[in-house]
């Protein structure tokens, strides 16, 4: 019958701990990782550099564009001018008129005596003009319909204008800039990578920090219902020996007291562990209100084996992902500055293609398509930009200066955290080394005070003293084995080492 009470007990106790999730410390860093959305911005980041790199590098390649376009004007394009059509469409009529006019002149310039001599066969003034206008007249309506006809001939009908090109352009030169460009872009990408580094191990940290607060307020809420119980039997001892006139009601009264204080922090420790789990899981990507249980927290000795770090700045330097972004920073700065010289130095781009019109300019404005090959280069000098160019150049190399001079100092500061986190190391082992030596002599106190007590030559003010002693000496033994594991964390922040 008990063998049956004790396995119901256990399934009992065990199936609400099966339901919550058991997790460790690289699980959680893990969840972490795999659900946290800077993480998750960190990764199109890495995308938008390795598209815009890849962009950088078309630069390299001919550029190939089609065009093409209607138009409509109000008038043709023409070859003649106005003065030009009205002498071509008039030339017969001017012609004549000419030829009458000169002729006109040459009779005024015979003399009378020839006149006379020649109207006794019948030639006059008159007739003459007559016959020429009879000759002249068709010649000249001939040549105005010839010149009409040449007029018409040179109309383009232009009106209604239909183009169209392939052009291919191929940089050859751009002083510079297109290498910079590319440059720049290989930059982007690592600063990307260095950037998701950087969230990586700042969220490996998080983690490590709200992991651990929770194993210590776990730790911290057993040690306190175990304070509870020591209280409660203490009161429970003072109540007795009340009923039997050993010890007073004073002393009663001064142990409840002591019952509520540790019935009140029971309460606030309780707080605190269920707000550090909703941060816990805030982090790894799960409800706030899901029930986890980590490893950790039944763990007796949750300190790690006391390390003696070997570590030195310059290896610091080498893995920090913050000085490969200054280091990015420095380096874009510098291919800026390549660019902006890039300025004042020629250009060279090669040019070719193919254009069709329509009408077609080629072969007389032909109602059709048509087109022509083209070939050509082009050389682009700058001559004067009153100093732009040597302005911007340098205030880039003065953005330069200052990205030199913030990696620097980062540097610096990187070297101090190192020697401070190696410091707070030896320091929390020595710590943890004190508070477990107070933990045992607190310990053999509480029990020399209960054994006391049980003897009656010792007082429940006594115990009570002692049981604080113990409470304090244990709570300083679990914030030193925290402070350890933190320490360590700390140092392989400052070292940029964080891993799972």
């Amino acid at each position: 019958m008990k063998k049956k009470l004790l396995f119901s007990l256990l399934v009992w106790v065990t199936l609400p701990v099966a339901a919550q999730h058991l997790l460790t410390l690289d699980s959680c860093r893990s969840m972490a990782l795999r659900n946290n959305k800077q993480m998750s911005i960190s990764k199109v980041k890495q995308d938008v550099a390795a598209n815009l790199r890849k962009s950088a590098r078309t630069k390299y390649l001919p550029h190939v564009s089609v065009l093409g376009g209607y138009e409509w004007t109000s008038k043709e394009i023409s070859i003649l001018n106005d003065n030009q059509k009205s002498a071509l469409s008039n030339i017969g009529t001017n012609l004549t008129t000419g030829v009458e006019e000169k002729a006109g002149e040459v009779m005024q310039a015979v003399p009378q005596n020839i006149w006379d001599m020649l109207q006794l066969i019948g030639i006059t003034p008159t007739s003459i003009q007559e016959g020429m206008s009879n000759i002249l007249n068709p010649v000249g309506t001939a040549l105005n319909q010839r010149g009409q006809h040449i007029v018409d001939a040179f109309r383009t009908d232009t009106r209604n204008m239909f183009a169209g090109a392939v052009m291919v352009t191929q940089p050859v030169f751009m002083g510079g800039a297109i290498i910079a460009m590319n440059k720049m872009a290989d930059i982007g990408e690592t600063m990307a990578a260095n950037s998701a580094e950087t969230k990586r191990q700042h969220t490996l940290y998080q983690i490590d920090l709200a992991y651990w607060q929770v194993v210590s307020l776990k730790h911290k809420q057993k040690l306190a219902q175990g304070y509870l119980d020591l209280v409660k039997k203490l009161d429970g001892d003072v109540q007795k020996m009340i009923e039997e006139g050993v010890a007073t009601r004073s002393e009663g009264l001064s142990v409840n007291v002591r019952v509520n204080e540790a019935e009140m922090m029971l309460l606030k420790v309780n707080d605190g562990l269920t707000l550090s789990k909703m941060l816990l899981c805030q982090l790894i990507g799960l409800p706030m209100k899901e029930q986890v249980t980590l490893v950790d927290e039944e763990k007796e000795d949750i300190s790690t084996v006391e390390l003696t770090p070997k570590v030195n700045a310059e290896q610091a330097a080498e893995n920090r992902p913050e000085l490969k972004q200054l280091q990015n920073v420095v380096d874009m700065s510098r291919q800026l500055t390549n660019i902006l010289k890039a300025g004042n130095l020629p250009q060279v781009a090669l040019m070719g293609g193919y254009a069709v019109s329509n009408p077609n300019v080629y072969n007389g404005f032909e109602k059709k398509f048509a087109g022509v090959w083209n070939v050509g280069v082009m050389v682009r000098i700058p001559v004067w930009n009153w100093g732009d160019v040597a302005y911007k150049v340098r205030a880039s190399k003065g953005a330069t200066t200052i990205a030199n001079l913030e990696l620097a100092e980062a540097r610096e500061k990187i070297e101090l955290q190192v020697n401070q986190s190696v410091f707070r190391v030896e320091e929390a082992n020595k710590k943890l080394e004190m508070a477990m030596a107070n933990t045992r002599k607190a310990d053999e106190n509480l029990r020399m005070a209960n054994v006391g007590f049980s003897e009656g030559v010792i007082s429940p003010t006594t115990v009570m003293e002692a049981q604080t002693a113990w409470l304090q000496a244990q709570s300083e033994k679990i914030d030193a084995e925290i402070d350890v594991r933190l320490s360590q964390v700390n140092l392989q922040k400052s070292m940029g080492t964080l891993e799972y």
